[in-house]
């Protein structure tokens, strides 16, 4: 099959490559002339294992190119993939559609011949019935169907989601569309991979109704974890007891600062959007949004206590500041709560980050970046884990209190414990959920 995927963003350009990948000559389409060059010379523009090396063998086989060339691309298409952005709209929570809307409309007049249109974009409910309208209002005669095919890509392990996912969503009006989407992912029809075929609202409700409750469940055990650490209980032990159920599972129960990302904190507000202008709230989803808010403002709460309630002239090495591991994503990470109040309350901080520079010196000014744990931990006054890259996960705790000035620790992942920070010679550790010590006055 011939694919055209219009941008080339993590969803446009994951999707396009594995969709390559999967035999189809694919054409991602953007823009941005810069980027479109990169990515011709082989530069990835974002961090995401193994992409690079699937974009060489894809482009070197002749299935995948990259060109601003919109018209070109869809022409030739048997179905054109629309993977722009939604940001969240400023102002009321909305997913903004511009972009989407701007994509149906420049498709509209370079259709030729019978193409499904498929958005992959993540959209409210009724988005892909208005793509229909703008393409059908711009070109009357044009032969096409839509498609709602929201992604479900964990960031750090995208291609593997992409390859063998939980399932696939396709949102369909009738059955001629459906066979187009069956020959894109007949490789995972093939191989018996779950494909969730349905109507168009359903698939984008699907959408917005995952992301909202791997939301909730984040949120609900750094709840609790606030109320272990008051009654004395152990927030990992709860998380093991009650993900053993199988009726409430053991992921998205590990308590940290919070969560971000280009998917939960977009979603969940755009949902609760939805449920205002339809008059039935998302109340559950409204709080979510509220409590992980209150949670990052609480992890700084954590450093200061650690710090002896002043931050002011110390120095804070700070580990992690991507929203995950193996991404180097910073939307609406932890990070941009905790690091920029500890600037403002006078510290002097060091971070340490594989991939969270690139985005990060724009976004956390007055920092000091460093490539080594160790030596942004040289002379500090507290280690704070932000992010728990597998470099941070097996640190040498007594090397790193050795080379601090005063060694305490605010373990913001709970990588470690109150055991090994007493053993490694910490003077001080709190962690998220569980037991730990203050400084001596």
């Amino acid at each position: 099959m011939k694919i055209a995927m219009i941008g080339t963003g993590y969803v446009g350009l994951v999707s396009g490559v594995c969709f390559s990948d999967f035999g189809h000559e694919v054409i991602c389409v953007d823009k941005d002339p810069s980027k479109i060059d990169r990515l011709t010379r082989g530069e990835v523009p974002i961090y995401e294992p193994g992409l690079e090396d699937l974009i060489q063998k894809n482009t070197g086989a002749g299935r995948l190119t990259f060109t601003e060339d919109l018209a070109g691309a869809v022409a030739s298409a048997d179905a054109v993939f629309i993977a722009v952005g939604t940001p969240t709209r400023r102002g009321d929570g909305h997913a903004d559609l511009t972009y989407v809307y701007a994509a149906a409309e420049e498709i509209a007049n370079a259709i030729d011949g019978y193409t499904v249109i498929v958005t992959k974009s993540t959209v409210p409910v009724g988005t892909n019935r208005q793509v229909k309208q703008i393409i059908r209002k711009a070109c009357p005669d044009a032969e096409f169907d839509v498609a709602s095919n929201p992604e479900f890509l964990r960031e750090g392990a995208a291609i593997d989601d992409f390859m063998r996912p939980d399932r696939v969503i396709v949102g369909v009006q009738n059955d001629r569309a459906a066979e187009v989407m069956e020959d894109v992912y007949r490789p995972l029809f093939l191989r018996d991979f779950p494909i969730v075929t349905t109507d168009l609202e359903s698939a984008e409700m699907i959408k917005y109704a995952a992301n909202a409750f791997l939301a909730t469940k984040i949120t609900f055990i750094n709840e609790i974890a606030a109320l272990c650490e008051r009654v004395g209980a152990d927030v990992k032990e709860v998380s093991r007891g009650i993900g053993l159920d199988g009726r409430i599972g053991n992921k998205f129960l590990h308590a940290g600062p919070g969560y971000g990302g280009s998917c939960f904190p977009k979603d969940t507000k755009a949902l609760a959007r939805i449920g205002q202008e339809n008059a039935v709230p998302m109340q559950i989803t409204e709080t979510v949004i509220k409590v992980n808010d209150e949670t990052k403002r609480r992890m700084f709460d954590k450093v200061m206590d650690i710090c002896g309630d002043s931050v002011n002239g110390k120095t804070i090495a700070v580990l992690g500041v991507t929203f995950k591991p193996n991404t180097d994503d910073m939307r609406d990470a932890p990070s941009l709560t905790i690091v920029p109040a500890l600037v403002g309350r006078g510290a002097k901080v060091r971070v340490v980050d594989p991939q969270g520079r690139r985005e990060g010196e724009a976004l956390l000014p007055g920092v000091h970046w460093s490539n080594d744990a160790y030596k942004a931990a040289r002379n500090a006054d507290a280690v704070v884990i932000l992010t728990e890259w597998n470099e941070f996960r097996a640190l040498d705790l007594k090397k790193l209190a050795k080379k601090m000035a005063h060694p305490v620790m605010a373990d913001l992942r709970n990588v470690y414990s109150e055991k090994d920070a007493k053993q490694a010679g910490f003077v001080g550790y709190v962690s998220i959920g569980r037991s730990g010590f203050l400084p001596e006055a």
